[in-house]
Order: structure tokens, then C-alpha cells, then sequence
């Protein structure tokens, strides 16, 4: 109790230094501990300052790529310019074609119109022609009818024909037996020739006659078809009036022409003369397209099985066989010889001609 006593008496005693050893103590203090944070802030500070270093660079990196995609990308947009001036120009090249193109379709259209509008007026002309074609044959048909007389010289001179004939066989015999008499032999045949020309020339005469009222006739009995043509002394049948694609079998249409042709035939016929040898000849015709079937190897096969059809049916209708001939031409004898549809079309046909055996 006194040592204690003594210590707080020696305290007052002492004066105000241990006060300020307190107060610097805790300066001290304050001080360390400002340090030590100051020292810890500073170690937080360059861990952030060192990761934002590492951010940087990365994105000076990223900058860089960029830089250089975007340098990539001006070229290729300047590559991309002039590709589209280039097209453009190509652009208004095609466009200036495309205007020139049209005025020419234009002018194409517009001949074409005039070359359709005389087309027709020369269709009605045809039309016309045929009306009148058709009453001078009726005015024809009953003269024929009334003259009696002509039937008759048409028979004495079918007689003297057979007799010429006979003289003309005569006459030749007679120059293999006599040669000194060649001259004389010689003229009478050159006069007998000469007659006998003649009256084959009227009998020629005779089978155009009769091919012309069957034709006339035949049309008549047609009508105005587009699909059925009259190409010089034959008839022509599209295929597709008569068959199916790549069918060689009549069909119901085509039975019907043909029953229509068969009945005209068979009605001048009856008053053909018998010695005038004339036959019907059916020639089938196919486009240049190929065709390799079982049925039709080639369009020998095609063409040549069609006329046979026809052919066979008319034989049905009731004309002799003996006066009908089918043959096939294949691709070979084209009425057009260009490559689009409208010629192939043309080319796919049945030729009807009345001519001489």
C-alpha cells in the first residue's frame, strides 16, 4: 500500500512527460497501422495494376486483329466496289441489249401479224377457188353422167390401144426376121410409136382425171383439216390424226378417215376400166427422233408397220389388195429438214397416193 502510494505520488511528481510517451506511443501506433495499410493497399494496387497491364495487352492484341480485319475488310470492300462497277456497266450493257432485243421482237410481231393477216385473206381466196372447183366438178360429174356417147369412145379406143399393141408386137417380129427391110420396118414403127404414145398419153390423161375427181372428192369428204394436206398427187396424213405416240394401231379417229377415204376409192373404182393398171400406194413416214423398242427396233419398223395398218384396214373396207401397196421410209425422205416441233411434227405422216403399177 505505500510502494503503490509511493508510485502515484511519483507519477504527480514526475510532470507531464509520461503523457506525451502515451500520446507518441499511440502515434506510433496510428502511424504502423496507417503502414501497414498504405503497404497492403499498395499490394492490392499492383495486383490490379498488373491484371489491368495483362487486360491491356489483350486488348492492344484485340485491337491489332482488328485493325488488320478491318484493313482486310476495306480491301475487300474496294475489290467488292469495283466488282460492282464492273457489273453495273454489264448491268446496262444487258439492258441496252435487252431494249434492243425488244424493239426487234417488236418488228418481228408486227411482220408477223402482216404475214397472218395475208395468210388468211389467201386462205379465203383458196376457199373461194375451191367453191368454184367444186361446182365445175359437180357440172362435170353430171355431164359425165348424160354422155353415153363419150363412155363408148372411151371403149373403142381402149380396144384400139389392145389392137396397136398387137400390130406394134407384129411389127417387131417382122424387123428380127427381115433386116434388109429396117428402114421401112423402122418408120412404120416410129409412126406406130408415135400412135401408140399417144393413146397411152390419153390413158395417162385418163388416170389423172380419175386421180383428180378422187382427190376432189376425197376433200370433200375430209372437210378443211389443217392436219390433212394435199402435197402435190398425195395425201398426207399427220401421224397423230391416225396413231398414238409410237402405236402402229389405228385409232378410233383414224378408222373413221380412212373408212371415209376407202368408201370414195371404192365408188371410182367402179368406173376405172379395168385395163388401166392403177394401185393405191400408203407410204408412212417418221420423224429423225429415234425410237429402240421390242416392237419397233428402228423407225424402218415404225414407219413400214403403220402403212401396213392402213393398208390392212382398207383391204377390210373392201379394196382389192391387189390395188394397194404399203412401204416404209423410215426418217429418210423429211418434207421439213429443220430440228424443231413444228418439222418433226410434218415429217410424222401417212402419204395417200392414187398413181400407175
Amino acid at each position: 500500500m505505500a510502494t503503490r502510494a509511493w508510485r502515484r505520488g511519483d507519477t504527480h511528481n514526475a510532470g507531464p512527460w509520461p503523457g506525451y510517451v502515451d500520446v507518441l506511443s499511440t502515434l506510433l501506433m496510428v502511424i504502423v497501422f496507417v503502414l501497414a495499410v498504405f503497404i497492403l493497399a499498395q499490394f492490392f494496387l499492383a495486383n490490379a495494376i498488373s491484371g489491368k497491364d495483362k487486360a491491356l495487352a489483350e486488348l492492344r492484341g484485340d485491337l491489332a486483329r482488328l485493325t488488320e480485319q478491318l484493313s482486310l475488310e476495306r480491301r475487300t470492300s474496294e475489290d467488292l466496289r469495283l466488282d460492282l462497277g464492273r457489273m453495273q456497266a454489264t448491268l446496262a450493257a444487258n439492258q441496252a441489249e435487252r431494249d434492243q432485243l425488244a424493239a426487234a421482237l417488236g418488228d418481228a410481231q408486227h411482220r408477223a401479224d402482216e404475214l397472218d393477216k395475208q395468210f388468211k385473206d389467201r386462205q379465203q381466196i383458196i376457199v373461194d377457188l375451191e367453191g368454184k372447183l367444186v361446182s365445175e366438178r359437180g357440172a362435170l360429174e353430171q355431164e359425165r353422167r348424160v354422155s353415153a356417147e363419150a363412155r363408148s369412145q372411151i371403149d373403142l379406143l381402149n380396144r384400139q390401144i389392145l389392137a396397136l399393141r398387137e400390130q406394134l408386137g407384129q411389127i417387131e417380129r417382122i424387123l428380127r426376121e427381115s433386116e434388109e427391110k429396117e428402114k421401112a420396118s423402122q418408120a412404120q414403127v416410129a409412126d406406130l410409136g408415135k400412135r401408140l404414145n399417144a393413146a397411152l398419153a390419153r390413158k395417162v390423161d385418163e388416170l389423172t382425171n380419175y386421180r383428180s375427181e378422187f382427190f376432189g372428192r376425197l376433200r370433200q369428204a375430209l372437210g378443211n383439216r389443217t392436219d390433212i394436206q394435199i402435197v402435190g398427187d398425195r395425201f398426207v396424213f399427220q401421224s397423230e390424226v391416225l396413231f398414238s405416240s409410237g402405236s402402229a394401231d389405228l385409232n378410233p379417229q383414224g378408222r373413221e378417215q380412212m373408212a371415209k377415204l376407202a368408201g370414195t376409192l371404192i365408188d371410182i373404182s367402179k368406173r376405172i376400166p379395168t385395163d388401166l393398171k392403177w394401185i393405191l400406194r400408203v407410204d408412212g413416214h417418221t420423224d429423225r427422233v429415234p425410237i429402240n423398242t421390242p416392237q419397233f427396233p428402228s423407225n424402218w419398223e415404225l414407219s413400214a408397220a403403220r402403212a401396213i395398218s392402213v393398208t390392212k384396214f382398207l383391204v377390210a373396207q373392201g379394196i382389192p389388195a391387189d390395188r394397194l401397196a404399203a412401204t416404209g421410209f423410215g426418217e429418210f425422205q423429211p418434207l421439213d429438214e429443220r430440228n424443231d416441233e413444228i418439222a418433226l411434227r410434218r415429217n410424222r405422216r401417212i402419204e395417200l397416193k392414187l398413181t400407175e403399177r
